[in-house]
């Protein structure tokens, strides 16, 4: 069977056939890092994450780049409200995206450019779109004239007359049509800027996608991946400003489902983000990652504390028999990552556009088994188990034996029992408060700080974690 995935663009499945036969490349829109990941963010990591590792396991050579847009009109608002400079706001908040992919076991992109690394490449494709018509430059500004491509909106499935203007600037008087879309922004005081034949001044979002795309994966690539939320109008932006010059572009749209909070799209402005660093002091990293992977790529997760919690007992029960059979059988030889290795259903399931609900049921179904060997003294049969649950597992990037879940489980270990401390000081501290002594509830939470723990107080209790 071939793989086969979703494409948005035809709103269809389609088999993968890579522009390079054996090749395949992927564009995955990355961290906007005006702020710290929530699961919402890290969702689209693990998503994709999964698909490089079958691609991979499938025998194609991988080039993935995943970009950091670490200039935009979010990051110059935070750094205004700190006083911070906006480079301190979005390195910061960079590592911290870093940090959510690493521990999370998603594996790192073949490259990872930065916006304001690719200002000339941005400028070379200003000039193509200028010269070919399909954009102008007023005020200062430079902005794409969305009538001059007949094929807007084909992505999204939208016509033009029945779209909103593009509100991506406070110059709308400069546009032509208020929906056409800033390619570039011109200088205002105080903000970083750029040279350019047509004024000073810093990127608009869609562009620096278009540009750094092509220049590491090339004119046309195969996979452009990100969430659902981006396919209007960033990637209808993107696919607009490449093909009009004449650019293949991505050949596959690919999307991934949001995660929802009482059926309300995880955002920092709704206030209700869960932060990856807070919920790993929850649930160890591997469950999270679980809870976050189980579901289809493009189906929506509706977070909640019990809906985290049975991922984290269904992940316990696969770690359950790995560490059963394993001491029964010994150490044993990491499982081989070919899909030919792995059983003919779970393949079929992740070539049927990534369904790792059904890859799963696999591998509970091969737990069943290897469970009955178990019972059976069939070592024999629970070491082919064994090695293909592990082989399945490390393909999700699950397997609790592999070198970064085992490196790990020494510092969950630890975690517990800060975990467990630091759950008895706020007992005290609520203790405190109740009998209205806020000195001693005060003294406990400052203590806390200064052994590196932060605590948040929210409507549901506090909420602490470790200071980074």
């Amino acid at each position: 069977m071939t793989l086969r995935l979703y494409d948005t663009a035809t709103r269809s499945e389609r088999e993968f056939s890579p522009v390079e036969p054996g090749k395949a490349s992927l564009y995955l829109c990355g961290a906007t890092v005006q702020a710290p990941p929530h699961i919402g963010h890290i969702r689209s990591g693990v998503s994709f994450d999964i698909l490089v590792r079958w691609l991979k396991a499938s025998g194609y050579q991988t080039t993935v780049c995943r970009n950091v847009t670490d200039i935009d009109d979010k990051i110059l608002q935070v750094a205004a409200s700190e006083g911070s400079q906006w480079w301190a706001v979005a390195q910061r908040n960079e590592r911290a995206f870093s940090r959510a992919y690493d521990t999370l076991g998603c594996l790192p992109p073949d490259v990872e450019p930065r916006a304001t690394g690719h200002i000339p490449e941005m400028i070379t494709l200003m000039r193509r779109l200028l010269a070919s018509g399909h954009a102008y430059a007023s005020g200062g500004d430079v902005y794409f004239d969305v009538a001059s491509w007949p094929a807007y909106g084909a992505l999204s499935g939208q016509r033009l007359e029945h779209m909103r203007p593009a509100e991506d600037t406070d110059t709308a008087e400069a546009k032509r049509d208020p929906r056409d879309f800033a390619l570039w922004k011109g200088a205002k005081p105080g903000e970083p800027a750029w040279e350019t034949p047509w004024g000073a001044g810093r990127p608009g979002w869609h562009l620096e996608c278009s540009a750094m795309s092509t220049k590491y994966l090339g004119s046309t690539f195969d996979i452009h991946g990100g969430g659902l939320d981006l396919v209007f109008p960033h990637h209808e932006n993107e696919l607009a400003q490449s093909r009009s010059v004449g650019d293949g572009f991505a050949q596959y749209w690919v999307h991934n489902g949001l995660v929802g909070l009482a059926g309300e799209k995880m955002s920092k402005s709704l206030g209700n983000s869960l932060l990856v660093d807070a919920v790993v002091t929850e649930v160890r990293p591997v469950e999270l990652r679980y809870y976050l992977v189980q579901a289809q790529i493009r189906s929506p997760i509706e977070y909640s504390p019990a809906a985290l919690d049975e991922a984290v007992a269904s992940y316990r029960r696969i770690e359950g028999f790995v560490t059963r059979a394993t001491e029964l059988l010994g150490d044993t030889e990491d499982p081989p990552t070919d899909r030919d290795a792995m059983p003919p259903a779970f393949a079929a399931a992740l070539d049927n556009n990534l369904a790792v609900p059904q890859a799963l049921a696999v591998v509970h179904e091969t737990i069943r088994d290897g469970n009955n060997a178990l019972a059976s003294g069939d070592t024999a049969a629970l070491g082919t188990a064994l090695t293909q649950v592990r082989a399945m597992l490390g393909l999700l990037g699950l397997d609790p034996l592999s070198e970064k879940w085992r490196a790990a489980s020494a510092d969950d270990d630890l975690l517990g029992v800060v975990r467990a401390l630091v759950t008895v000081a706020l007992d005290q501290r609520q203790a405190a408060r109740d009998r209205k002594d806020y000195d001693a509830a005060d003294s406990i939470r400052d203590r806390l700080y200064a052994a590196g723990v932060l605590i948040e107080d929210t409507p549901d209790g506090p909420r602490w974690t470790i200071k980074r």
